[in-house]
Formats: structure tokens, C-alpha cells, sequence
């Protein structure tokens, strides 16, 4: 996997670069000290995961964030940053990120982060992921989750935007698909369909996978 590492602090950099040089199944191609610099390196190094800071110079990790995701849709951006207040959480989340983690996550948790994203699979701290859940639920209130008559326009949109591979493993579970038939029609380990039909769930406020279909019609998912 081509990494590209994007931090203001050179030090820190470094230290990553050298703790990830160890594992044969990750490059780090290249490293940025803000956010334009990321956008134009990534454009010239094509890497296929970012792991981006979010507060620094001259363009801050969220608006990169958004203009990776939009110049460059197939690369994977990571936050990894010393804060997880709600406004980063989310500010993050929403430009496009698939994953957030703190910088005092464990380096096995790192690469795992890493190769799930490279997967297209979210990877969220656990703080983080408190979060997403409490205001899944504070946008739902006391009401069902997911109600067949509910109007597109009164659907509130997941907390965190579904994947393309989600959204794969969206349709063919709307279409009455099994975990096994759908890991078949993608090629994916069950194992690993069984965790995206978690992430949809989740991101979705889905109790099951009926409810799951239901609201993603309601939103226009699919």
C-alpha cells in the first residue's frame, strides 16, 4: 500500500515514516507539511492511503481532505490527529475521510487502520466511534430508525458517508442477498462482508438488514 504522510511536524514524520518502513506491504512515498502540499504531492505520488493531520498551515487536514476526495476519489484519507472534539470528529468525517484515530494509537492498530482503508473499510477510535453513535442517536430522537413511509425529504443522512464498497455490499444485501452470496459476487472474504454489513448498519441506524434496506431507499441510496 502507497502511503503518503501528512503532518506539520517534521519530527513526527519522520517517526512514522520509520516505524512504517518496517512492514514489506507498505511504501511510504512521500510526506507534506500542510494540506496543499498534500494535494499537490498526491497528485504526483498517487498514493493509495493518506494518513493527514488537521490542524496546520496554509490549508488545514479537512479542506484537504475534501479536495483529495474530490480530485482524487480512489485515495483513502485517514485523520490521524491529537484531538477528537466533535468539530474535528465530524468536520472530518463528512470532507470524506474513511477513518479517525489519535496519535496515540498503538502502531499494529495503525496498519491495521491502514490496510482496512486500502480495503475501503472505515476504521474509527473508539472515542470516535461513541461519538458517530450518540448522534446517530440524537438524530433519530424517540422515533424508528427506519419507518417505510417516511419521506426522502425527512431522512436524515447517515452521520458518516457510506464507501463505494458499502454501498456495493448495500444493494446486493437490499436485494436479499446472503453475507456468503454477497462475499461470492465481490470477491470478499465473508469475514470481511460481515463487517461491512456492521459499518452499513451503523452508519445507517439500522437496526437489521430490513431496516437497512428501507432507509437507504428512503435516502436514495439505492
Amino acid at each position: 500500500m502507497r502511503v503518503l504522510l501528512v503532518d506539520d511536524q517534521a519530527l513526527f514524520r519522520e517517526a512514522l515514516a520509520t516505524l512504517l518502513s518496517v512492514r514489506d506491504d507498505i511504501e511510504v512515498v512521500g510526506e507534506a507539511g500542510n494540506g496543499s502540499d498534500a494535494v499537490r504531492r498526491a497528485a504526483d505520488l498517487a498514493p493509495d492511503v493518506v494518513l493527514m493531520d488537521l490542524r496546520m498551515p496554509v490549508l488545514d487536514g479537512v479542506a484537504a481532505t475534501r479536495r483529495l476526495r474530490a480530485e482524487h476519489p480512489a485515495v483513502r484519507v485517514i485523520a490521524l490527529t491529537t484531538f477528537d472534539d466533535d468539530e474535528d470528529v465530524f468536520a472530518a468525517l463528512r470532507a470524506g475521510a474513511v477513518g479517525y484515530l489519535l496519535k496515540d494509537v498503538s502502531s499494529a492498530r495503525l496498519v491495521e487502520a491502514i490496510l482496512a482503508a486500502a480495503r475501503d473499510e472505515s476504521v474509527l477510535q473508539p472515542s470516535v466511534a461513541a461519538k458517530v453513535v450518540a448522534r446517530l442517536v440524537a438524530s433519530f430522537g424517540d422515533k424508528p430508525a427506519v419507518s417505510a413511509q417516511l419521506p426522502v425529504d425527512d431522512a436524515p443522512p447517515p452521520v458518516v458517508p457510506l464507501s463505494e464498497r458499502e454501498l456495493d455490499v448495500l444493494r446486493l444485501l437490499a436485494g436479499g442477498r446472503s453475507n456468503r452470496e454477497i462475499a461470492r459476487v465481490l470477491h470478499l472474504a465473508e469475514g470481511t462482508v460481515k463487517n461491512h454489513v456492521t459499518n452499513v448498519l451503523g452508519k445507517l441506524g439500522a437496526r437489521d438488514r430490513t431496516q437497512a434496506a428501507l432507509r437507504a431507499r428512503d435516502l436514495g441510496l439505492l
